[in-house]
């Protein structure tokens, strides 16, 4: 062989060179990193060629590699293939994996002195330095050797070898020198790379024991779950998928396809690259959870899947014998991981996974609980298959998934087709790729319905409940519930559950309409989402009880609601205005009538003596007192006592605020007037009212009973919450008897007590005696003064008040009036159309515009008295000569600017000049008077005869200085002028008598 070669080469060198470079292409390029691959490659095909089983130790020691393997013994055709290119020694061999013949080329990349030996036939040696030296020899070849640098194929010269030791229980081995350090631990990191992929691929190595320095651990293909297969092509399948492939291809026409997965379902080890191998490991990715070994056909690089017909033919085995993987495998939910996604690592791979989801969605791969939809079990049809464990194989179009746990998906089986069991996860990407139907829970409960159900009964509805899952709310807001009268409805709201220990009859409620559970379908679950446990208290709020209470009086048969709502009212054990909506319920009178409950009254109540005997009320009939008790009609609405109406969160709106209440519009409309503005409507926490007091006849009698608890509670002011704070307005209750004649045929407001305040003497009557004094003040009698100003509309009452002839109200009482008017902000206040005031000295109601005396005081008469003018609020007294015939608002002075903008009534400044119109001589003040005025001024100005604006005055303090004529007239100016006002006449004594300073003094001392 190699004289041939060596002849060869030397006839031609650029043969030679053509050999060099082949072997060097392979060894560096497409066959890199495959010697393990390889080496396995040839021990499996020399198990198969013998039918041994197949066996390779690899060990790495001390540099060297050695591969010892079972099976056929290296023959002359073996060396041959070894020490050619491109021209495999197998090619005939059915099932063998090497079938290119350069392989073996892998070697060259990390060993120069490759050896195979067999225990039957012997040697074969390769050597790259002695391949040079034959080489260098020959004339012909030296140039090109030197041009490569002394580079020789190494593999195309073998020689022979001496005998070889083959270790026990092996057939050949091959002996690798390794190159260096770096060609050394290149092999080390293949060994530990080596994994089950190899003895998947080839079948025929059963077991690869790898040891490294030492240490040995063994490779083989246990714990894989392998599908296979694979066929011969005929002649015209050989003609048109191999057209494009090389002639050695064609001579091999059979295919394979097989696919593992580990036993357990799981990702592929690590030790696994995710590559296809055709059958050994290509570069063509595969990002599947199986491992695909298939004849594909390489390209020239060994590395990739050349793309044609062939490849396409096979790419669509692998997906159909993927599908056979899948039906061998136990139907749980890890087949889901099996399900490939939509997208690839390369075309290949995206051929693959494509071919696969054409399949999938109609391959029967997954257990169901129920029957797919369109299976036929009669007629003459197919069953539905069904597995050794019972459940029906369905494909994925027709398979659906709901999240639940066993027991409900059992109970929901026969409305849901094609149901998967519990365990299989309702939301796992691979649902939509296997087209499985998602249904979600709220879907569930709409298909219970109809003849699906109406065989069930509660008792299996209470076992539905049990294993429904709870968590969501609203996809269970419409499931079913059996009532106790037989319906079926839709949703647990609005139903009512009786518990265990419950006294109510289901029969004595019928005639209410109640939506009540089967007691045998009870469950808590029910509860939670929206039932009501049926208490009397419950039964009675229930919304078609109201209903069925409102509609009774037009009822054809009201006797049986009556008793129901009645024994409900007794065993709740309401009191008398707790559920004002009772006074509705029809009720039989004395006189054999029906009436609503409200419009009756208990013939020995209080209320009957009380009301106007012409008012529109029945009398309950004597056999209901006797049946139920005052106690429980007084409750239904039935009037004993005053009625009172409560009610919470009431909401203080005209179209939400209205309790049937006499007036009630009206007593909302004060109230909003009373209350704080706001943006949304004031909530009253507590509502509280005494009903039909319209009625009532006997008054003193009636106040006796609301000034008392507990109706007294209905006196106490409203508390509302409005922007955020609490605010007071007045009950209704007191509202209503504050505007009605309720006192002796007056209204409370136009009354006092009477040991109230002084100051309203003469303003207000005074209120009855026997009645409770902090009851009257709650309705409206008025107390003190303060107390009046400070009340809504109270500054404007007593400007009333004051503004009535008929009233008399003494001068002193006049000025505090004003004083404490003056201190009332003017915006709560209407300006006045008439006001009292002082004309002339005498006390007159006069005009507020023109000054004309509309009343006197206490009496209508004003003869002799003429106003010629408006009038005036008094700031200074030396002005009142220029309006004496005016009338006057009189009050300190300091308040005079605050009555002249609540009343919108000018100051006497704003109406007269007040010029001194007269000459005087300025004249010093008595150094006496120093003494009782420190601050007076040192001089003023004596008229004979003073005048302002051409009238006659005592004193006028104009423009800082005192003009005076007189002696009353210059101690009033510099009192005022000193601002001791109140010390005008010590001064005046004082001018008159200049010796009296000291006792003056002394009786200045014991001022208070």
């Amino acid at each position: 062989m190699r004289t041939t070669v060596l002849a060869a080469w030397k006839a031609s060198p650029a043969r030679f060179r053509e050999d060099a470079n082949a072997e060097e292409d392979f060894a560096l390029g497409g066959y890199r990193d495959r010697l393990i691959v390889e080496l396995a490659q040839n021990a499996a095909d020399a198990a198969m060629r013998t039918g041994v089983p197949g066996r390779l130790r690899l060990t790495l020691e001390n540099g060297v590699l050695c591969a010892a393997n079972t099976g056929a013994a290296l023959d002359e055709t073996g060396v041959e293939g070894l020490a050619t290119l491109r021209v495999s020694g197998k090619r005939d061999e059915a099932g063998s994996i090497g079938r290119f013949g350069v392989g073996f080329a892998a070697v060259v990349s990390v060993c120069d002195e490759p050896l195979v030996a067999s225990r039957a036939t012997g040697a074969v040696r390769w050597s790259r330095s002695e391949s040079a030296a034959l080489v260098g020899a020959e004339p012909a070849l030296a140039a090109e050797l030197a041009v490569r640098g002394g580079h020789v194929p190494l593999l195309r010269l073998p020689f022979e070898a001496g005998p070889v030791v083959v270790p026990e229980g092996f057939d050949t081995v091959v002996r690798l020198p390794l190159r260096d350090k770096a060609a050394e631990q290149a092999v080390r990191q293949m060994l530990e790379e080596t994994g089950p992929a190899l003895p998947l691929a080839m079948p025929a190595l059963g077991t690869i024991e790898i040891e490294i320095d030492g240490d040995t651990r063994t490779v083989t293909a246990d714990g894989w779950q392998i599908v296979e297969e694979s066929g011969r092509f005929t002649a015209e399948q050989v003609a048109e998928l191999f057209a494009d492939r090389p002639t050695e291809e064609r001579n091999r026409p059979h295919w394979l396809v097989r696919w593992a997965v580990p036993a357990d379902h799981g990702r592929l080890p690590k030790d696994v690259a995710p590559v296809v191998h055709a059958p050994t490991p290509s570069d063509e990715p595969l990002d599947l959870p199986a491992l695909l070994i298939a004849t594909f056909p390489l390209a020239t690089d060994r590395r990739h899947v050349a793309p044609g017909p062939l490849t396409d033919y096979l790419v669509d085995r692998a997906a159909e014998t993927y599908l056979q993987l899948l039906a061998s495998l136990p139907r749980t939910p890890r087949l889901l991981d099996l399900v490939p996604g939509l997208m690839g690592k390369g075309e290949l791979d995206a051929a693959v996974r494509r071919a696969i989801l054409r399949r999938l969605p109609d391959t029967p791969l997954l257990p169901a609980i129920s029957p797919p939809a369109d299976a036929r079990t009669g007629d003459g049809g197919s069953p539905a298959p069904q597995d050794a464990e019972g459940l029906f194989v369905v494909p994925g179009r027709q398979a659906s998934v709901v999240a639940g746990p066993p027991g409900f998906l059992d109970k929901i089986a026969h409305v849901v087709p094609g149901l998967l069991p519990a365990g299989w996860e309702s939301r796992h990407p691979a649902l939509a790729t296997l087209g499985i139907r998602r249904v979600e829970l709220a879907d569930v409960i709409d298909l219970l319905s109809g003849e699906a159900v109406e065989d069930r009964t509660p008792a299996w509805w209470q076992s539905l409940y049990d294993v429904v899952p709870a968590d969501d709310r609203e996809a269970l807001g419409a499931v079913p519930v059996p009532l106790a009268d037989g319906r079926l409805v839709r949703g647990p709201r609005g139903t009512l559950v009786l518990n265990g220990g419950s006294s109510l009859d289901p029969s004595l409620l019928g005639p209410l309409g109640l939506r009540i559970v089967h007691p045998e379908a009870a469950h808590p679950l029910l509860l939670r989402l929206g039932a009501a446990e049926a208490t009397p208290k419950s039964v009675l709020d229930d919304p078609l009880t109201r209903a069925t209470v409102s509609e009774s009086l037009d009822s054809a048969d009201p006797e049986p609601v009556a008793q129901a709502v009645l024994a409900l009212v007794d065993a709740a054990g309401l009191t008398a205005g707790e559920a004002p909506w009772l006074s509705a319920l029809a009720l039989r009178g004395a006189d054999g009538e029906l009436y609503p409950a409200g419009e009756l009254l208990l013939g020995d109540g209080s209320l009957a003596k009380l009301i106007d005997q012409d008012v529109p009320f029945g009398v309950a009939a004597p056999d209901l007192v006797e049946r139920y008790g005052s106690r429980v009609l007084s409750a239904a609405g039935v009037l004993d006592g005053f009625a009172v109406v409560n009610d919470a969160d009431v909401l203080l709106d005209p179209d939400e605020c209205d309790h049937d209440l006499d007036a009630e519009d009206e007593w909302l409309e004060a109230v909003l007037d009373v209350l704080p503005e706001a943006d949304v409507p004031p909530v009253a926490r507590e509502f509280t009212a005494i009903r039909d007091l319209e009625y009532v006849a006997d008054w003193p009698s009636a106040l006796a009973l609301l000034s008392r608890p507990p109706l007294r509670a209905a006196l106490q002011p409203l508390r509302a919450l409005v922007n955020g704070a609490i605010a007071e307005a007045p009950s209704y209750t007191s509202w209503w008897l504050s505007h009605h004649p309720v006192l002796g045929g007056r209204r409370p407001t136009s009354l006092r007590l009477p040991a109230g305040d002084p100051l309203l003497y003469g303003l207000y009557g005074d209120a009855p005696e026997g009645v409770d004094g902090t009851a009257l003040a709650l309705i409206g009698v008025r107390t003190t003064l303060a107390d009046l100003l400070a009340s809504h509309g109270g500054p404007d009452e007593l400007l009333e008040l004051l503004a009535d002839p008929s009233l008399e109200v003494d001068r002193a009482q006049l000025r505090a009036l004003w004083i404490a008017l003056a201190g009332v902000d003017p915006s709560r206040v209407a300006p006045p159309t008439a006001v009292r005031a002082v004309l002339n000295g005498e006390i007159v109601v006069a005009d507020a515009d023109d000054g004309h005396p509309i009343g006197g005081n206490g009496h209508t008469g004003v003869e002799g008295l003429v106003a010629t003018g408006g009038p005036v609020v008094v700031e200074a007294p030396d002005l009142l000569p220029l309006v004496a015939s005016r009338p006057l608002v009189l009050a300190p002075f300091d308040l005079a600017e605050a009555l002249s903008e609540l009343l919108d009534l000018p100051v006497i400044g704003e109406e007269v000049a007040g010029e001194v119109t007269s000459s005087g001589e300025k004249r010093p003040v008595p150094v006496q008077v120093r003494s009782l005025l420190p601050s007076a001024p040192l001089s003023y100005v004596e008229h004979a005869e003073l005048t302002v604006d051409g009238v006659r005055v005592p004193w006028r303090f104009f423009e800082g200085a005192v003009h005076a004529s007189g002696v009353e007239g210059l101690a009033r100016g510099l009192a005022w002028a000193a601002g001791q006002w109140g010390d005008r006449l010590a001064v005046a004594a004082l001018l008159r008598d200049p010796e009296a300073v000291p006792l003056l003094l002394a009786e200045a001392d014991l001022d208070s």
